[in-house]
């Protein structure tokens, strides 16, 4: 057997994470991005222990991430700076393995498109479509996938271009899609100043939060949320920011002065509306097509696991990918992998969002003293089997039709 050809629609950090997998293991692999360069949109992002692993697991160890890890306590504080739940870095990282780090997005997509060979990465390319029903030619053991600048043959395709990927729906064409969680958000990416903080923290008011997180470049990662509905856009971010955290505790307001409009140098603030789907899938994969990230699974943000899922999908779905194995039922054993882990993590996402939403000053009252009563130990043995995730190793296991 000749080397076989990946395509991979979409160049985030799922979609070059499984392109830089797929390719240690002998696939040639082409990554179509819609963009015309590659860039890190967003802002921060936690690499969880999980998602560390399955980058160490692909040859993107520790030497890569340059800087300090996330330090001192981790929890959530009240408007007022009082602590509901605070638990020591030290602490999560013996339970959990590596501690975490913060970096920005656009470190991370350098990182994993500098592991890739040159030429893999084809930019202003959109993938449309897929043509897997093995009537399209002599070769019935590939796919044809569409794309902005003319067709591919492929022996396998992931699609990892997003919550908005086309793929899903021609796969699934009565799933429901996505829907509005109920939230929006605004993220941004500040100078340091001062000592660098190595602590990272969010606050819950009613119906609002604000988080802060210290990269390893020394640069802090702030967002902040609110309970609204989709589509409300305010005419000023930094204004409305102000208005709703502005007498928060400290160090918030310093930090949106370092938003303002007034500062000589002013800071890009994003707003976004929260997506998620409405239901699972019922799989991860149809025939020679696999399913990654929000393509497979659009979460909310609350558990800072959407890019670490991405991430493990990945290293699982080039694992299973080794060797002669037989595409398609490889692909079904990913989906077997992976979908009931997150179809979990997107559960408890979602609640996790539903106790931020609350708003009616009993209701958050409530919360608080729940928040407060757990002991740290009960919430860190809650997050083991997210955060404990351990990649695949060895060969893949026998998957062959």
């Amino acid at each position: 057997m000749g080397v076989r050809h990946a395509v991979v629609a979409g160049g985030g950090i799922g979609g070059l994470a499984a392109a830089v997998a797929l390719n240690r293991r002998g696939w040639r692999v082409t990554v179509c991005e819609r963009a015309p360069v590659l860039t890190g949109i967003g802002a921060g992002i936690v690499l969880a222990p999980n998602a560390l692993r399955a980058l160490d697991s692909i040859g993107l160890g520790p030497d890569v991430w340059a800087g300090e890890a996330l330090l001192g306590p981790v929890g959530l504080r009240t408007p007022d700076g009082t602590w509901l739940s605070r638990t020591g870095a030290g602490a999560t990282s013996s339970r959990h393995g590596p501690p975490a780090r913060a970096v920005h997005r656009g470190s991370l997509i350098d990182a994993l498109a500098a592991a890739l060979p040159p030429g893999v990465v084809h930019l202003g390319v959109a993938v449309t479509g897929v043509d897997d029903t093995g009537n399209t030619g002599d070769r019935a053991d590939t796919v044809v996938v569409r794309t902005s600048a003319g067709d591919l043959r492929a022996d396998a395709v992931v699609a990892a271009d997003g919550m908005r990927s086309v793929l899903p729906g021609q796969l699934f064409p009565r799933h429901p899609g996505l829907r509005h969680a109920g939230e929006a958000g605004w993220r941004a990416v500040l100078p340091g100043f001062g000592p660098p903080p190595r602590s990272a923290a969010e606050t819950w008011g009613r119906g609002e939060r604000f988080g802060i997180v210290p990269l390893v470049d020394g640069r802090i990662y702030v967002y902040a949320t609110a309970a609204v509905g989709p589509g409300t856009q305010p005419a000023d971010h930094h204004a409305e920011l102000t208005r709703r955290f502005g007498a928060w505790h400290d160090p918030i307001p310093a930090l949106l002065d370092r938003v303002g409009r007034r500062n000589p140098d002013p800071v890009g603030v994003l707003h976004h509306d929260f997506y998620e789907l409405t239901s699972p899938l019922p799989r991860l994969h149809s025939g020679r097509v696999a399913l990654l990230g929000d393509a497979a699974h659009a979460m909310t943000p609350n558990m800072g696991q959407g890019g670490c899922q991405a991430i493990e999908d990945a290293v699982v779905v080039a694992h299973l990918l080794a060797d002669d194995a037989d595409v398609p039922a490889a692909l079904a054993a990913y989906t077997e992998a992976r979908h009931r882990r997150t179809t979990r993590i997107s559960r408890r996402s979602r609640r996790i969002g539903e106790l931020a939403r609350l708003s009616h000053p009993l209701a958050v009252s409530a919360r608080n003293l729940a928040v407060r009563a757990t002991p740290s130990a009960v919430t860190s043995r809650a997050l083991d089997t997210v955060l404990g995730w351990q990649p695949p190793s060895g060969p893949a296991p026998a998957v062959r039709a």
